[in-house]
């Protein structure tokens, strides 16, 4: 089956539905990776500060799949920041991947108090992707604002902001900004893994009623809906599993389609509610992880 594609502000195509390995365990992480590629998924989504990259380039290398068959995304973490650490961070992360060019390298954060640090990696980027190091880059969990300070400071417009979107916090102010400015957003957590309500409570959208409801009339699940709700209204989506059941079920998006009424049904289960960390708390003092070599 060809995968849809989306073409990014620079030209690139991404496949429309991606892979994470999000807190999969790096034992487990060659054996998920395999399991998506022989499904059919073609982008892996990961992170030096997930500490499995290493594992995603052994699927890879085992999979005999083409290198330009696959889109490989990771991301470089805070205490990477800074032109030469950044530019040292994409060694270490091409090292365990195993590749030569990464074809999307994003920024994890936005390093809010150290926002100078945060530009001079971005700067480093620019400098990968003149370089032909990398395809594209990108920024994840940024904010309106950091995105202002971010387009003031540099000349690359970043491809993708990768950001916890799902039915429960869909961050419209954000979505319209990366639209404004050719952003392609990414959702992590695209199926509400982390989901609270504005009370504090804990909720799972794959037990919400009206999403349920949706996925009966179409003989889907309700993952399969909220992933066709993203497809639909023009984002990107990374789906994480280590079931293979589930890994095949996160795929099989595009045989059906969600009506107008239904895509604005979801929109209303916004609860406003944050589920991952505030952008804004993001420091090296506490969120500090020391990004190993190999």
């Amino acid at each position: 089956m060809a995968i849809p594609q989306i073409e990014l502000n620079n030209g690139i195509h991404i496949p429309a539905v991606g892979f994470g390995v999000y807190q999969t365990p790096p034992e487990e992480t060659t054996t998920a990776v395999q399991t998506a590629l022989d499904v059919g998924y073609r982008h892996i989504d990961t992170a030096a500060a997930y500490l499995n990259e290493a594992g995603v380039g052994e699927a890879i290398r085992r999979s005999g799949i083409a290198r330009d068959e696959l889109f490989i995304e990771t991301k470089v973490w805070i205490t990477d920041y800074g032109y030469d650490a950044t530019l040292h961070a994409f060694d270490k992360a091409a090292g365990k991947l195993g590749v030569e060019q990464i074809d999307l390298l994003i920024l994890h954060q936005a390093l809010p108090g150290e926002f100078n640090l945060t530009v001079d990696a971005y700067k480093a980027l620019e400098r990968l992707l003149a370089d032909g190091k990398v395809k594209s880059i990108g920024v994840s969990n940024f904010m309106p604002d950091h995105l202002a300070q971010l387009l003031d400071a540099t000349s690359v417009v970043p491809a993708v902001n990768q950001i916890e979107v799902h039915p429960y916090f869909r961050q419209s102010a954000l979505l319209d900004v990366d639209a404004e400015h050719g952003i392609l957003s990414q959702a992590w957590s695209p199926i509400g893994g982390i989901t609270f309500y504005r009370d504090g409570s804990h909720g799972s959208t794959l037990e919400d009623p009206t999403i349920l409801k949706i996925a009966a009339a179409h003989g889907k699940s309700a993952a399969q809906v909220m992933l066709r709700w993203h497809l639909q209204q023009g984002r990107q989506v990374i789906p994480k599993s280590v079931t293979p059941s589930r890994i095949a079920e996160n795929f099989d998006v595009f045989d059906f389609e969600l009506t107008a009424d239904e895509l604005a049904a979801i929109d209303t289960l916004d609860t406003g509610v944050r589920g991952g960390p505030e952008p804004e708390v993001m420091t090296r003092e506490r969120f500090g992880l020391e990004i190993p070599e190999a």
